[in-house]
């Protein structure tokens, strides 16, 4: 049996996302988000409103956005809305400080790739965000090969 079915993937630097949209309306909420990801050599940026955040899917590409959700209100759905409306196949992550299954499902409904509740520990962070943005990169390389 070939060890290379279960060869631990590497993700080369240049393969990495270029650019992940942070949108919350508590800022302090994603500044270790944001450290740990920029760490990996990743552009970040993060948006304190979900307007702006809006507006940052409407005039610049993302490889990956993080949506933040503070209530049952689910603040962070248009912002869902507006991502999966421009680009269907890029990952929408939800994070919540408070776990609430009709905004959980509405979220998945929506076309959200996953939703976590905080605090999410940042090698789990960092994980998820390799791989939801590198799956079609690492798929077309195993066909090619």
């Amino acid at each position: 049996m070939s060890s290379s079915l279960f060869a631990r993937p590497t993700i080369e630097m240049a393969a990495r996302p270029k650019k992940v949209l942070l949108v919350d309306e508590d800022a302090g909420g994603w500044r270790f988000l944001r450290l740990v990801l920029e760490g990996q050599g990743i552009e970040v940026r993060a948006c304190t409103t979900y307007e702006a955040g809006v507006r940052c899917l409407e005039t610049d590409t993302y490889h990956l956005v993080v949506v933040g959700q503070g209530t049952q209100a689910f603040e962070g759905r248009r912002v869902l809305e507006r991502a999966i409306e421009l680009n269907r196949s890029r990952p929408v992550l939800v994070v919540t400080r408070c776990m609430d299954m009709p905004c959980y499902l509405e979220a998945m409904q929506m076309g959200a790739i996953d939703y976590l509740e905080q605090p999410v520990p940042p090698a789990d962070l960092l994980r998820f965000v390799l791989a939801h943005t590198q799956y079609d990169r690492l798929v077309m390389q195993s066909v090619a090969a």
